[in-house]
């Protein structure tokens, strides 16, 4: 890399690690990047230092692990890729979420004070904390009786992995964790928070999992008192600060964790982005009506558009919740490579044995002409997230015999998914929202060639893959690049790894199965057929696990 070239740096928290990336800011190449894990990983089992165990459904982490973490991927990267730290015009943040935690007024977790240690609802609460589902079904009800606008723009559901169930647990299981707390937080806010000195919001963390919303802001006042009397406290007093867009500059580095990062102090920092949201930049995409399907053990499909829609089943829509200037929608599927995961690993026995399966089945697979199988499979393995928004939802595959193959199966699951993006993108565009194009990034897109072919068939449009594995962390670099007043960043966008076309014959037999699979979606999605919720009941009664 040139000397004199500038280079953004991007953060990227995970559920196990955290990713550091350097790139160079006219080109988009990456100069170099470094992984480091958190050292008490995703706390299930008991809190450090402690002998209790936690309850099911409890997922918890140090925020201490964040900035060691960090300190550490960013030492790392400087030095290997021979970066001098004045060169680094821009810092961005991204993070998995909702991923929540109580501060003092300065900025110190509850969880580090010694009073505190040893209290679960003091530590921070992954996104995958499921244990405030309770709060969440009551946010929900309540949200309906009172007909809440609002409520529209998350698919008719709060879920438990949003701030307001899991900051409702605190304050109804351990209230005096919730009177101590002068802050309540995403991590990725305040990680920019630690690193600039200065408490600020996100938009996106915001409106996509915070409830807010840029002209009505939270929901009112009088509900939050309804669940609780002292609830009305959470936006109003313990949710206090600015909200920038992901790509505005939320502050700039301060000296002290300069010094810690091995940077120069005054960089430039944007406000955080999701995780997910920051793969759209990352996958080369910085302008509207193109929808990014970000893919891995489930799949998250982003778009930025010029105007605002209310589409059911939705995860959000928020002005700003992606790049300035348009309206980020997020839908999603709950489960995709954990699909295939699931049959091949029952399949197999070890994890090596997984490994060379997944690929004898993908060849096989191959082989099959759309139709052949005559299968047909509901993606619903974990739940539906759109369009209906329901986790008791199961999976389902039709039209097994005698003579069904394993290739058969694994072929089918996969074009299960594909249906499911298909509906995804059939409810956006019935709903006024415009899809140009499509372009998929992550694990699966780059290493399964025989999937992305047949979501090419079953969409009837070409699919382009981004270029970058890690377009998350590329994404936060590119925020940061934003942040430091770099006007665009097209530049920075990399020539996509591969396309894939339709075939016309194809999607023509695809055309005749996502009708049934859309016909066994309306029956045990929106009709509520109680197959499914029936054999859950029974299956929790027979185990002792409701």
């Amino acid at each position: 890399m040139p000397k004199r070239a500038h280079v953004a740096l991007g953060l990227d928290f995970g559920t196990e690690s955290v990713r550091v990336m350097l790139v160079n800011t006219a080109n988009g190449r990456v100069a170099g990047e470094a992984v480091v894990g958190y050292r008490h990983g995703v706390i299930t089992e008991t809190l450090p230092g402690s002998t209790r165990r936690l309850p099911s459904e409890w997922a918890l982490q140090d925020p201490q692990d964040y900035l060691d973490s960090m300190a550490r991927a960013t030492r790392r990267v400087l030095r290997n890729a021979h970066v001098e730290s004045q060169r680094v015009c821009g810092i961005g943040v991204s993070f998995t979420a909702c991923t929540m935690l109580p501060t003092r007024a300065d900025g110190t977790p509850l969880c580090r004070e010694r009073t505190f240690a040893r209290r679960r609802n003091a530590w921070c609460k992954l996104w995958k904390h499921h244990a405030a589902q309770p709060q969440a079904e009551r946010i929900t009800d309540l949200a309906r009786k009172r007909k809440v606008a609002w409520l529209e723009r998350y698919g008719g559901v709060i879920s438990s992995e949003w701030f307001l169930p899991k900051a409702l647990q605190t304050l109804e299981e351990e209230p005096d964790v919730w009177r101590a707390a002068d802050v309540f937080i995403e991590a990725g806010e305040w990680i920019v928070w630690q690193l600039t000195g200065v408490l600020t919001r996100s938009t996106c963390h915001g409106g996509y999992k915070q409830c807010w919303h840029d002209r009505g802001a939270y929901p009112s006042q009088a509900m939050l008192t309804a669940l609780h009397p002292q609830f009305g406290q959470l936006t109003r007093v313990k949710m206090r600060g600015p909200r920038f867009a992901p790509g505005q500059c939320a502050g700039r580095l301060t000296s002290a964790m300069a010094d810690r990062l091995g940077l120069g102090a005054g960089i430039p920092v944007s406000a955080s982005i999701i995780d997910a949201h920051g793969a759209v930049p990352g996958a080369g995409v910085t302008g509207p009506d193109v929808m990014v399907m970000v893919m891995g053990t489930s799949t998250c499909h982003m778009l930025m558009a010029a105007r605002e829609r209310l589409v059911k089943g939705i995860s959000g829509v928020v002005r700003d919740g992606i790049l300035p200037g348009y309206f980020g929608y997020e839908a999603g599927q709950v489960a995709v490579g954990d699909i295939f995961a699931w049959y091949v690993q029952h399949l197999a026995g070890t994890r090596a044995e997984a490994d060379k399966l997944h690929a004898r089945l993908t060849r096989q697979a191959a082989t099959l002409a759309p139709g052949a199988s005559g299968l047909l499979a509901l993606d619903w393995w974990n739940g539906n997230r759109t369009p209906y928004v329901d986790a008791n939802l199961s999976g389902l595959i039709v039209g097994l015999t005698l003579a069904t193959q394993p290739p058969a199966v694994y072929r089918a699951l996969i074009e299960s998914t594909a249906f499911g993006t298909m509906r995804i993108i059939e409810l956006l565009e019935r709903a006024g929202v415009s899809i140009k194009a499509l372009v998929a990034c992550g694990g699966i897109a780059n290493k399964n060639p025989l999937l992305m072919q047949i979501y090419a068939d079953v969409t009837g449009r070409p699919i382009r893959v981004a270029s970058s594995d890690q377009a998350s962390c590329l994404g936060a670099a590119m925020l940061g690049a934003l942040a430091s007043g770099i006007e665009s960043v097209d530049a920075m966008v990399r020539p996509p790894r591969a396309s894939y076309r339709p075939h016309k014959g194809a999607h023509a037999v695809y055309g005749q199965l996502y009708a049934e699979y859309k016909r066994l979606s309306e029956r045990f999605g929106r009709y509520r057929d109680p197959t499914m919720r029936t054999l859950r009941r029974i299956a929790a009664d027979a185990t002792g696990k409701r």
